[in-house]
């Protein structure tokens, strides 16, 4: 009796973990969606996410945010009946997308729209770094200087002749603070908190992660409690547990309002570790250009990117007591200007000079910019005209 029920727990247990995988590439293959499907974008490729949708439901027909993008786009096809449908079954099955009313499919903001030329009402910023991890052996692939560099951002941001952002406006996650799940809910406080004349800054500093081997494409970050399995090879821990670039791109494109809005992503590829450059922490561009699109939809946006192409972002232990080449002169940039210099000017000077330290590593890294419309005038350190309710960070 007691060997049939080890049996009946071991299927049991078999089938969970069965369960688990499929849904983790349920998930990816939202995460494709949203990295293909934007604000405007046609019915062609509206349909195409359907298709992607319905693979991901049948995949995992429990997947409740599957359920409520493709509700959203048939909606956006005219398709009344199986929105409806789509819906129910997303609210049946605990749509976290549809309990935050997210629609990345509608952008937030006007696109083409030049910022507002009003004074900066307020700050805030979001700064995530994260250089130990849950799982040992991302660990051991010796990423430095991230959590040294989140802090140190944040207190220029802090700085009353740099950044002039409210200290309590500033949310710093670093280490273990940084789970995937708490990442959403600050994302979603910003969202909450920042009106359409505000200024957000968010930054990431960790880990970057190709959705598939095979390509050169960093479709996850990597954050404290994510899972890759012990030799970098688990897609679907890693699409299960990582937080995808995508849901990044659309928490600002859709739910963000404020019209100055500034993404810094410094994420560190590890491809001279051993096992790593074989695995899913590989050498890859900063961003997909799909994403980076998504990003900078609607007004006022700027996704600055630590690297491009095939390159790894760098780190220098000879940079003012170890920093990312990305984060060190951008911050660099910041201190000489007090914060007054137009993010595009600043970023052309950064470029260049990050370019400049990486050859003389016999290395090469050229950070990226995207923007929409005007957002290369956003002017970090501008000081806010008036206060707002305080949230702690």
């Amino acid at each position: 009796m007691i060997a049939r029920r080890l049996i009946v727990l071991m299927l049991l247990a078999g089938a969970a973990v069965q369960a688990q995988e499929r849904c983790g590439v349920g998930k990816d293959l939202v995460l494709q969606t949203l990295e293909r499907v934007h604000p405007g974008s046609n019915a062609s490729t509206m349909q195409d996410g359907v298709e992607l949708l319905k693979h991901a439901i049948s995949t995992c027909p429990t997947l409740g945010d599957a359920w409520y993008y493709r509700s959203l786009l048939e909606r956006n096809l005219g398709n009344a009946r199986l929105a409806d449908y789509a819906l129910k079954k997303a609210q049946d099955n605990n749509s976290e997308a549809y309990q935050q009313r997210l629609d990345p499919f509608t952008s937030s903001t006007k696109p083409n729209v030049p910022p507002p030329a009003s004074p900066i009402r307020d700050k805030w910023a979001l700064i995530v770094g994260i250089s130990t991890f849950q799982q040992p052996e991302i660990e051991k692939l010796g990423i430095k200087f991230t959590t040294t560099d989140a802090v140190a951002f944040a207190d220029l941001l802090k700085n009353p002749g740099v950044g002039r952002f409210k200290p309590d406006h500033v949310i710093t996650l670093k280490d273990r603070e940084a789970t995937t799940v708490a990442i959403k809910e600050k994302l979603n406080l910003l969202a909450r908190m920042a009106g359409p004349d505000d200024l957000v800054v968010v930054y990431f500093a960790t880990h970057g992660s190709s959705r598939d081997m095979d390509t050169a494409n960093a479709s996850y970050i990597v954050t404290y409690d994510t899972q890759v399995g012990p030799n970098f090879t688990d897609q679907d821990s890693l699409f299960a547990t990582g937080l995808g670039m995508a849901e990044v791109a659309s928490a600002v494109a859709s739910r963000f309002k404020a019209r100055r809005t500034i993404i810094v992503l410094d994420t560190c590829y590890s491809g001279g570790a051993a096992g790593a450059r074989k695995g899913l922490l590989t050498p890859g561009s900063a961003v997909p250009k799909d994403t980076l699109d998504l990003m900078k939809q609607g007004t006022g946006r700027v996704v600055l990117s630590a690297s491009q192409g095939n390159e790894e972002a760098i780190a220098d232990g000879a940079l003012g007591g170890g920093h990312g080449l990305f984060t060190y002169y951008l911050m660099e940039a910041l201190k000489r200007s007090h914060g007054l210099e137009p993010i595009g000017t600043m970023f052309s000077n950064v470029q260049q000079q990050v370019s400049a330290r990486a050859r003389s590593l016999r290395a090469t890294q050229v950070p990226a910019m995207a923007q929409s419309d005007e957002g290369d005038q956003i002017v970090i350190g501008v000081a806010p005209a008036a206060g707002s309710s305080p949230t702690g960070g």
